[in-house]
C-alpha cells in the first residue's frame, strides 16, 4: 500500500510540474510569432526572479528592437553588458540600436568588435551590412565597399544590399563596378527602384554623358 502511495504522489507531482510548464509563458516564442510586447513582459518577468538571465536580456533586447525603442534598448543592454561583457548577442545589439539612435562611431565599435569575437556568428551578415551603411554616413566608401562586399559574401541573395554596394562604389568613382552590382541587384530584383535609378546614372557616367 505505501509503494502505492508514493507512486500516485510521484505521479502526481511529475503531472503538476507537466501542467506548470505547459502554462509558462515562452518569450522567445512570442518574439518568434511577432507578439513583441508579450516578449518584452515575459522577459522583465523572467528577470525579476533572475536578474543575470542572458537568455532574458537577449530576447527582451530584440524584441525592444523590433517595437523601435532603440534608448530602452541601449539601456538594457548595458545592463546586460555589465553581466556578461563579451556576450556576442548584446555586442551586436548594442550596435543596432547605437546605429538607430544616430550615434555611429560608437556603433561601429560593436559592430567591429562583435566581427573580431564571432567571426561566423548568426548575425554576421547583418552585421556587415550595417558596417557597409555607416561608412556611407561617414563617407568612407571604400570601406563601405569591403564591409558590403562581405556581406555578401554570407548572404548573396539580399538585392537592396547590392543596391547599396552599387551605390558605395557610385561614390567612389568606381562606376565599372557599381554598374555589375546595380545589375546583380536587378536580377535579384527587377523592381529595385534605388538600383534601376543608380545603374541609369553609372551608365550615364560610363558612357561619357
Amino acid at each position: 500500500m505505501t509503494k502505492k502511495i508514493f507512486l500516485f504522489i510521484l505521479l502526481a507531482v511529475v503531472a503538476a510540474g507537466m501542467i506548470c510548464a505547459q502554462d509558462k509563458k515562452d518569450a522567445l516564442a512570442f518574439y518568434r510569432e511577432g507578439q513583441y510586447q508579450e516578449a518584452v513582459d515575459v522577459c522583465l518577468e523572467e528577470l525579476k526572479e533572475m536578474p543575470n538571465r542572458m537568455d532574458s536580456y537577449a530576447v527582451l533586447c530584440w524584441s525592444l528592437l523590433k517595437l523601435r525603442k532603440y534608448q530602452e534598448t541601449m539601456d538594457y543592454t548595458q545592463k546586460a553588458l555589465n553581466i556578461s561583457r563579451y556576450d556576442p548577442r548584446m555586442i551586436e545589439i548594442a550596435g543596432e540600436a547605437l546605429f538607430y539612435l544616430g550615434r555611429w562611431q560608437e556603433a561601429l565599435k560593436y559592430f567591429e568588435e562583435y566581427t573580431a569575437i564571432n567571426p561566423t556568428g548568426g548575425r554576421v551578415a547583418d552585421v556587415y551590412y550595417f558596417m557597409g551603411e555607416l561608412f556611407i554616413q561617414l563617407g568612407q566608401y571604400n570601406n563601405s565597399d569591403i564591409a558590403l562586399s562581405t556581406a555578401l559574401y554570407h548572404s548573396p541573395n539580399v538585392a537592396s544590399w547590392w543596391s547599396r554596394l552599387g551605390y558605395a562604389r557610385e561614390k567612389a568613382e568606381d562606376y565599372s563596378w557599381s554598374l555589375d552590382a546595380y545589375n546583380k541587384a536587378l536580377k535579384l530584383n527587377p523592381n529595385q527602384l534605388d538600383a534601376s535609378r543608380g545603374k541609369s546614372r553609372v551608365e550615364k557616367l560610363l558612357g561619357g554623358g
